[in-house]
């Protein structure tokens, strides 16, 4: 979770002591100014962790911090503080935003976690965003969407040379046919009986859990947020009941993995096949949730008949829920759907991104608009990734 109030004051503080002192000393001055304990270099709080780096320049390349260390602070946002003889510099170093690991890391593997990553090592750019802290809170919320697992697959990928896991996918000329023809299939769908029985078949299931998906709504891990109430709304069985009751009696939750599948709902009807992709929007949080992956939506398209969903649940403070049933095409989605090539290698596409802000409009001021042009336009762009 993102405290921006804290970690505008930190940024602050340190910035107001550009020049004024060595690391050492300004790290004795944060650590008594934000109550953090100290674990070795780390200086640690509830809000936040920063490590303290000194260089004569804005590039450095000393060795930060171990990845096994940073494993340890990784859900919350790990700031490193260079410090130079003119300017203190803030860069955020979770690990979605390091490129490699460089020191120590022949040995490195997703069941050893071995080696430190340096200062260059540092993304200090993500996307056309800069690694500073006018875009921490940004960067942070993104980071959220991914587990150190996946950084740590795609970082032993990296700093290896392995050949990445999985395969891009390439239409032939009849899937073109038919993932170009998904726009107008889009457009028929929504404006069909097939939608509304949709829509009604989900509001159902989140009315018959709402109050779980309340108390879940509180959950801090957000990945573990989305995934509970997505079973909650979805499943029916066993799965849901012990959900339901680790939920009310504060018990230790059960199992929960993550599906791999393009979607969290599918449903069949006699001239459509959809997946819905459902997406917790709490609103009193800062958030951009992760999309789909662009090869799988692909090939998903690629099939005849085939419509592809958003389901946005929107809970307030007052644990009020609010869903809106939307296309990937609606406007006011396509328009804030970003396209991260961070994960993208030979054999990806890469994956997608939700504005958050976006996502709250959407459910309260929702405007079904789906421009046959833009949209057009969108899919083309993501073929030819």
């Amino acid at each position: 979770m993102y405290n921006k109030f804290e970690i505008d004051r930190l940024v602050s503080f340190i910035q107001d002591r550009n020049g004024a002192m060595n690391k050492d000393q300004l790290g004795l001055e944060v650590q008594s100014e934000f109550n953090l304990v100290k674990d070795r270099s780390v200086f640690a709080g509830e809000n936040f962790a920063i490590r303290f780096c000194r260089s004569k320049s804005k590039s450095f390349s000393n060795t930060v911090l171990a990845l096994s260390k940073l494993q340890k602070y990784d859900r919350k946002p790990f700031i490193v503080c260079l410090v130079t003889p003119d300017t203190n510099y803030l860069l955020l170093a979770n690990s979605t935003y390091l490129k490699k690991i460089s020191h120590s890391s022949q040995e490195l593997r997703v069941d050893n976690i071995k080696g430190s990553f340096n200062g260059s090592d540092i993304m200090r750019e993500f996307e056309g965003v800069q690694n500073e802290p006018s875009n921490f809170e940004y960067l942070f919320t993104t980071h959220e969407n991914f587990t150190f697992q996946e950084n740590l697959q795609r970082l032993v990928t990296a700093t290896n040379n392995i050949h990445p896991h999985g395969h891009k996918f390439v239409p032939n000329i009849e899937q073109l046919r038919c993932i170009r023809e998904s726009v107008d299939r889009a457009i028929q769908f929504m404006n069909s009986n097939e939608y509304h029985i949709l829509n009604e078949d989900l509001s159902t299931r989140v009315n018959k859990v709402s109050n779980e998906i309340a108390i879940a709504a509180f959950i801090n891990n957000v990945n573990l947020r989305g995934r509970i109430i997505e079973y909650l709304i979805t499943e029916e069985g066993n799965l849901q009941a012990a959900l339901i009751d680790a939920l009310h009696d504060k018990k230790p939750l059960p199992p929960i993995f993550t599906s791999d599948e393009l979607g969290d709902y599918t449903r069949l009807f006699e001239h459509y096949l959809t997946e819905t992709d459902i997406k917790t929007k709490v609103l009193f949080l800062s958030s951009n949730p992760k999309g789909y992956n662009i090869d799988k939506l692909l090939k998903f398209l690629s099939q005849e008949n085939s419509v592809y969903l958003i389901y946005i649940i929107a809970i307030d403070a007052q644990k009020s829920i609010s869903t809106q049933l939307c296309s990937m095409y609606n406007d006011q989605l396509r328009n804030n759907t970003r396209i991260i090539r961070h994960w993208a290698g030979r054999n990806s596409r890469g994956v997608t991104q939700y504005d958050g802000v976006a996502l709250e409009r959407i459910v309260t001021h929702f405007n079904n608009t789906i421009s046959i042009p833009g949209s057009n336009e969108y899919i083309e762009t993501l073929i030819s990734l």
